[in-house]
């Protein structure tokens, strides 16, 4: 007589709902790809896929970290070019892996989630097309630098020239020879500024609040190092495990608790705003809050252009705005043939404006009324099978985000994994631990140069309390390396005498 084997249990192939296709929806449909799973579905708003980096094509735009650092390690790229590589670099870089990994193939472009449901076990998401389908997963990867924000200027919509923000260029309008007028001072300001101002015939810089500069020089990587990065790939992993020990890791501990780090920094700051030899102009420069209370500006090459006849920093306040150009406090009319919003964006939105609607009809919207939150950066309470990637209190502030979301994406696999063996069929953080997890992070946020530093930034939100990872990186990857079962409420389907029910209880 012969035995065969039992078979193995059949494995459940999962329906994953992808919202967003820039770095982290990205990164979450390669490792899904990796791992044998195709049954997802990337939706992006945007005509194709790169995030931030197909929807910014300003002129002089870069990257401030480190190109080492700023890569799945899970897709290494040993051909970059520089230090600090150009945006159109970076967007080939995500253009390159969709196509290795075909994720265009998976995906619906210019459609944007407007409604996603938990019903009867499964998600029914919706889109502004009129697409409906069920998921069993909801993975949202919609971004932070998403939704512009443009300054409510009197006056604004009656401009003669040319307008737009830095996020939405214009590259029909041929800026040279112009009279160039750019509002806003963060790193696209910096970065603007370094591109408009040697061939404008004018170029006018509207500042509200200074902003700290840690000086930083870009350089290029000769072919005979991307070749030994190519022959010897784990080299290249050391240099950027070095990289990340030299940059990254300092000043993400700089940003956490006060020490040498953050001394360093500012010191480094303070000896930069010094290169300004005009008296008056370096004290016009000169921010009342200390560094990294605000994003730091990384660069170098700024203060010199105000040394030129053609360029001025305006820091008068902005009247209004008329056809002719721009009306400051001292009646000044600023005469402007091109005027560009570097006015950064709504970070504050996360998901929004999509609504979703967890098990119990909560909203997200009431669940954000009154401020955003989440649990451990990865999920919402009574909202199932939901993972969010950069979303609220992530540590967006001091690491790169590639290394965030590689964190919350392996957190997203290792559940993904667990239901396909039929550990679970829904799962969400409970209430208690959402709002246990959210007084730590309140108890721990006075130590961050964010609430000492003495500014209002983008990282706070409508409450006045940071939305932002109060620790170390380590402690995120800690956190979510393994999930804390009592956190959680499971539901499960059991069989008893071939009839199912379902279970609800915490792992």
């Amino acid at each position: 007589m012969v035995t065969t084997p039992a078979s193995a249990p059949q494995k459940r192939a999962p329906r994953i709902a992808i919202i967003g296709a820039g770095m982290s929806g990205v990164g979450m449909a390669i490792r899904l790809r990796q791992a044998g799973i195709d049954s997802f579905h990337i939706y992006e708003r945007r005509s194709d896929l790169g995030g931030t980096w197909f929807a910014n094509t300003y002129p002089g735009l870069a990257c401030d970290v480190p190109s080492r650092n700023y890569q799945y390690t899970f897709a290494p790229n040993p051909d970059w070019s520089q230090l600090h590589c150009s945006g159109s670099e970076i967007w080939q870089y995500f253009d390159d892996l969709g196509e290795k990994y075909r994720l265009r193939d998976s995906a619906s472009f210019d459609t944007e989630v407007t409604e996603a449901r938990w019903e009867d076990g499964r998600w029914i998401v919706m889109t502004d097309r009129g697409d409906v389908a069920e998921y069993d997963f909801v993975i949202s990867a919609t971004g932070v630098l998403v939704r512009t924000r443009t300054p409510h200027i009197p006056g604004l919509e009656t401009f003669a020239g040319d307008r737009f923000h830095s996020a939405e260029w214009d590259h029909s309008v041929d800026v040279a020879g112009k009279r160039i007028g750019v509002i806003g001072t963060g790193s696209t300001g910096l970065q603007l500024t370094k591109a408009l101002a040697p061939i404008a015939s004018s170029f006018e810089l509207y500042q509200r609040t200074p902003q700290w500069i840690l000086p930083w020089k870009n350089f290029t990587y000769p072919k005979v190092i991307r070749a030994i990065h190519r022959r010897w790939p784990e080299l290249f992993k050391f240099e950027g495990r070095a990289w990340d020990q030299i940059t990254v890791k300092p000043y993400g501990n700089a940003m956490i608790r006060d020490g040498w780090q953050r001394r360093m920094i500012s010191g480094a700051c303070r000896l930069h705003l010094r290169t300004i030899r005009d008296p008056e102009l370096r004290k016009r420069f000169t921010p009342d809050y200390q560094p990294g209370c605000k994003r730091l500006v990384i660069g170098s090459g700024f203060y010199k252009l105000f040394q030129r006849d053609n360029v001025d920093l305006v820091d008068t306040a902005i009247v209004r705005i008329e056809p002719d150009g721009i009306v400051t406090a001292d009646g000044k009319l600023h005469e402007l043939d091109v005027l560009v919003m570097a006015t950064g964006f709504d970070t504050q939105l996360y998901l929004r404006p999509m609504e979703l609607i967890g098990a119990d009809g909560t909203k997200l919207s009431q669940l954000w009324d009154s401020r955003v939150h989440g649990y451990r950066s990865v999920a919402l309470p009574g909202f199932p099978n939901l993972f969010t990637l950069i979303g609220p209190q992530s540590p967006f502030g001091n690491q790169s985000l590639f290394g965030v979301a590689e964190t919350q994406i392996e957190f997203a696999m290792n559940r993904i994994h667990e239901w396909t063996e039929g550990l679970f069929d829904s799962m969400s953080p409970t209430t208690d631990a959402t709002e246990r997890f959210n007084q730590e992070v309140r108890k721990a946020m006075p130590e961050t140069i964010w609430v000492t530093g003495g500014c209002d930034s983008w990282y706070m939100g409508p409450d006045g309390t940071p939305t932002i990872w109060p620790w170390s990186i380590a402690r995120h990857k800690e956190m979510l390396a393994a999930i804390d079962h009592s956190d959680w409420a499971i539901d499960r389907e059991t069989s008893v005498n071939g009839a199912k029910s379902t279970a609800s209880d915490r792992l």
